[in-house]
């Protein structure tokens, strides 16, 4: 079975937190780490943007990834959310035993 990290920023922590409970209760990830505070520095719609905003790191498997996209994009409240996956190789196989306990099969 293959593992990823999937990275997602969103406005506030309240949306963190909504996105991070929804996704662990139905199963699409083990679990999601919020870091409160990140300066987003990009280019939309022609305009410099800085925005304050929150990352969730979440723990799933590789193969879940287009199910928790579609469920993100539910949820999220950006026109183009970022949704990134990082795929795993080195887990230590307890914390692999947790997560395949935890995630949808």
């Amino acid at each position: 079975m293959e593992y990823s990290v999937v990275i997602c920023n969103v406005p506030d922590k309240d949306t963190a937190e909504k996105i991070a409970e929804h996704l662990v209760k139905k199963k699409l990830i083990a679990c999601a780490n919020i870091i409160p505070s990140i300066t987003s520095i990009y280019e939309w719609k022609g305009e410099l943007c800085k925005e304050n905003e929150v990352m969730i790191i979440m723990k799933s498997k590789k193969d879940l990834f287009n199910e928790l996209t579609e469920e993100i994009q539910k949820l999220h409240p950006y026109e183009v959310p970022e949704i990134i996956s990082i795929n795993t190789q080195d887990i230590n196989q307890l914390y692999i035993n947790w997560l395949s306990e935890q995630i949808k099969k």
